[in-house]
This record gives structure tokens, C-alpha cells and sequence, in this order.
């Protein structure tokens, strides 16, 4: 395989750009021609493709977004839009390509690997951790530092007031960055997807809590969590405590920008440069993981189906450490 494609798609996370570089350079140093596709898959379809150098990627490990752009094409789902992605790709000569994405991009490559058989190997790359077949996912680590330090520095003012805060994190379908976020803050309450809210219990305990003379209560609740978001859980409060200084704070998509941690940097590498080898040794159609601190190969359809359990340890430990 002499012609790679890379590209970014979905949302963007802190480390796609130290994934770019590993690939395109460990590429080059075997010889091969690799080609940045912008934009996704919807910049395959409009020809937006370029051979890219080791220069091109210099001085860009440390930045957060990503230099080849992202988006969400649904022409691409499409027959013909496949067609179109796939006469670009014989156009520029590109035999593989890496996917820098999530459960969407991997969906997309299953289905044009069904009729084009272009292999594809995929590094994950989403803030929300919500895939299987790896411990880490890029952009992870970044994504749960920033809020930590956002609500470190809310508490401050929530101790400073006496108020209680509701803080919403991202999060649609996995509960990842709140909960460890909860957890490194010591929140009082954290309200996630992978569990079954009971608002009245929430409200029992901060009850128990103004009892005990408690008046600062952080709850940080992602925003796919069965009973709402910030808001609607704001609201269910102030109902029952008309008394109380309650605010609401969605810290949105802060959480997917900035410069990215040691560990995605690191992480975002490991990922890039075992992609090209996976593609050189002919093991495509799987995504690159982190298990245990090895990298895996985990096959794309066993990614889309499979979710990991969030442990039941740790909703103990969060009801146990929050008293």
C-alpha cells in the first residue's frame, strides 16, 4: 500500500491534531504517500484531498481542534454519495485510509467497505468515551480536566454565596466526563445517562443536607441524563426550595476545545502511528484501542454494537464519598 487518506470526523477532540501527525509522518517514513482529506467524508465526496509532507504537520501536537477540519455528511450515507467519496479516492490513487472519529465515522466506513472494500482503520476520537474495545479515548483526558477546573472554580463561589450549583456536562449517550469530573471535584450528586435518576431523591438530600447546616451542594448532571439537563433540574429545585440560591451553568462546548493534555498527546500518537502499521500489515476494518496501556485492534463492527458498562463500584463510591 503505497496512497493513504486520513481524515477527522463528527466532533472535534483535543489530540486529533497529534493523531494527524503520527499518521502522516510515520506514513512517510515508510514510503507512502498520505493525503489529508478535509472535512471529513463529506471532503472526500468534494475532491477537498492533498498530499501533505512532515512539514505540514509541524508545530501542531500541542493545538486542539483538528487542521483537517470535521463534519457530518449524511450524503455520504447515501448510494450516491458514496459513489462520488469512492471516485475521488481512485482519482487520487488512495488504497486505505485512517478514520479519526466515533461511532458515526465507523458506521460510515462499515457500509462503504460493503461496496467499495477500501480498507480502513479507525482511531477513536471522541471527548465522551462512549466506545468500546479502548480504556481512552482521544480527547477524553482534556475534555474532564477543563471540567474540573471550571468547577473547582465554580465551587469557590458556590462557598462563597452559600449556593447551590447545577452544573451540566456533555455527554448525549455516556456519562464519562461527568462522572469523573464529579468525582475528582467532589460533587455532591452526579446524574448520568448509564443510571436511573429519581429526582426526589436528590431533593430529600439536600433537604437532609440544610439540616446539617450544609448549605453548598454541587450537582453535575450530563446532558443526556434521563430526567434533563441543568435546567430542568434547576427548576425541580427551585420549586421545592423557593428559599434556596440555586443556579444553573452549561459549560457547552468549552469542554471540547483547548490545548491537549500529556496523555492525549501521547495517547493521540500511539493511536496514529499503529494505524499505519495496521493498514501496511493488512489488518483493517478495526479500530485502534488502549486496553491495559497495549494497543488492540478491535474489529468496527464489534465497536458499534458493544458500550461499556459504567463500574457499579463507582456510583457506590460516589453515594458513600458524598456524605
Amino acid at each position: 500500500m503505497k496512497n493513504i487518506g486520513v481524515l477527522t470526523s463528527g466532533g472535534d477532540s483535543p489530540g486529533m491534531n497529534a493523531a494527524i501527525r503520527a499518521v502522516v509522518r510515520t506514513g512517510v517514513y515508510h514510503g507512502m504517500n498520505v493525503y489529508g482529506i478535509r472535512r471529513g467524508y463529506q471532503g472526500m465526496i468534494d475532491g477537498d484531498i492533498q498530499l501533505m509532507q512532515t512539514t505540514d504537520v509541524s508545530n501542531i501536537i500541542q493545538r486542539g481542534g483538528t487542521i483537517l477540519k470535521t463534519a457530518r455528511s449524511k450524503e455520504f450515507m447515501t448510494p450516491e454519495g458514496m459513489q462520488k467519496a469512492y471516485e475521488q479516492l481512485q482519482k487520487h490513487g488512495i488504497e486505505g485510509l485512517v478514520l479519526i472519529g466515533g461511532d458515526g465515522t465507523f458506521r460510515g466506513a462499515v457500509k462503504f467497505f460493503e461496496q467499495y472494500t477500501i480498507p480502513a482503520v479507525g482511531l477513536p476520537g471522541t471527548i465522551d468515551k462512549d466506545l468500546s474495545g479502548t480504556d481512552l479515548t482521544i480527547g477524553f483526558d482534556t475534555a474532564v480536566n477543563t471540567a474540573v477546573e471550571a468547577i473547582d472554580k465554580i465551587r469557590d463561589t458556590a462557598e462563597a454565596h452559600d449556593r447551590v450549583f447545577v452544573i451540566e456536562l456533555m455527554g448525549r449517550d455516556a456519562g464519562y466526563i461527568a462522572l469523573n469530573s464529579g468525582i475528582a471535584c467532589g460533587a455532591e450528586d452526579i446524574l448520568i445517562p448509564e443510571t436511573v435518576t429519581h429526582i426526589d431523591e436528590l431533593l430529600n438530600k439536600i433537604e437532609a443536607d440544610e439540616l446539617r447546616k450544609k448549605a453548598v451542594h454541587i450537582i453535575v448532571v450530563a446532558e443526556g441524563d434521563d430526567f434533563g439537563g441543568a435546567t430542568e433540574v434547576h427548576a425541580s429545585i427551585t420549586e421545592r426550595f423557593p428559599r434556596l440560591d440555586v443556579r444553573a451553568c452549561v459549560l457547552g462546548h468549552i469542554q471540547r476545545g483547548g490545548s491537549p493534555t500529556y496523555t492525549d498527546r501521547v495517547l493521540a500518537s500511539r493511536m496514529g502511528h499503529a494505524a499505519v502499521n495496521a493498514l501496511r500489515s493488512g489488518d483493517t476494518q478495526v479500530m485502534i484501542g488502549i486496553v491495559n496501556n497495549e494497543i488492540v485492534h478491535t474489529p468496527f463492527t464489534n465497536v458499534i454494537k458493544g458500550t461499556t458498562p459504567i463500574s457499579a463500584d463507582l456510583i457506590d463510591m460516589i453515594r458513600i464519598l458524598s456524605v
